[in-house]
């Protein structure tokens, strides 16, 4: 497959490109600074300098175009103000699923947030990133051109993965280790049948493959 990730050098969409790379697929990362191309290239990806907080949706659509899946990973990271949260975590995400539906790519996964709510209350910074997360993944769940499927993991970390996860639509608060959410996106893209579901994901007892199994068939 091809796949197109949006925030192609952050630290989930690094790991997903070493292993989709690694299992033959042709993968292409969306990135805002050609310095971070290299990066990319050592992750067996296709560096795309295109930044989604001011890029048309027709551009999005000519870089997808062809595209089999694509992975919205991008955001607008832990020194953002609010102003960014929207045109990141909401816009960049809602850009990236209307151009793919515009280009026909019709998988598209995303990496939401446990707690994602477009009604949830607060004044914090953090509270405006739940709310735009929540936004994002409304918009997406409302597109029906889309076969789409909504990640939302515990607390991340980078304590090395153990491919043991727990994966449902309700887990409860939890960590996860960035490897363990990148080998569970690189299963949900080989598994059509997750389409349509939000699934929560922290750190448990099942092997990743099984538990993607497990939700695919429920």
């Amino acid at each position: 497959m091809r796949i197109v990730i949006a925030g192609g050098h952050g630290q989930i969409a690094l790991r997903l490109e070493r292993l989709l790379s690694a299992g033959g697929h042709e993968v292409a990362g969306l990135i805002r600074k050609p310095e971070q191309a290299d990066e990319l290239r050592k992750a067996g990806a296709e560096p795309v300098v295109l930044d989604l907080e001011s890029a048309a949706v027709e551009e999005v659509a000519a870089v997808l175009e062809g595209a089999d899946a694509a992975v919205f990973a991008a955001g607008a990271g832990p020194g953002s103000g609010v102003d960014r949260k929207d045109t990141v975590d909401r816009g960049a995400a809602v850009l990236l699923a209307d151009a793919a539906e515009r280009a026909g790519v019709r998988r598209y996964v995303v990496v939401s947030s446990m707690g994602a709510d477009p009604e949830h209350e607060g004044d914090e910074i953090f509270d405006a990133y739940l709310r735009a997360k929540g936004e994002a993944d409304a918009h997406v769940r409302a597109k029906r051109g889309l076969n789409w499927t909504i990640l939302r993991p515990g607390m991340l970390t980078n304590d090395a993965g153990t491919g043991l996860v727990r994966l449902e639509a309700s887990t409860g608060r939890g960590p996860i280790p960035r490897d363990d959410v990148a080998a569970v996106l690189a299963e949900l893209l080989d598994t059509p049948a997750t389409a349509g579901l939000t699934l929560e994901l922290i750190a448990g007892s099942v092997p990743v493959t099984v538990a993607v199994k497990d939700v695919a068939g429920n």
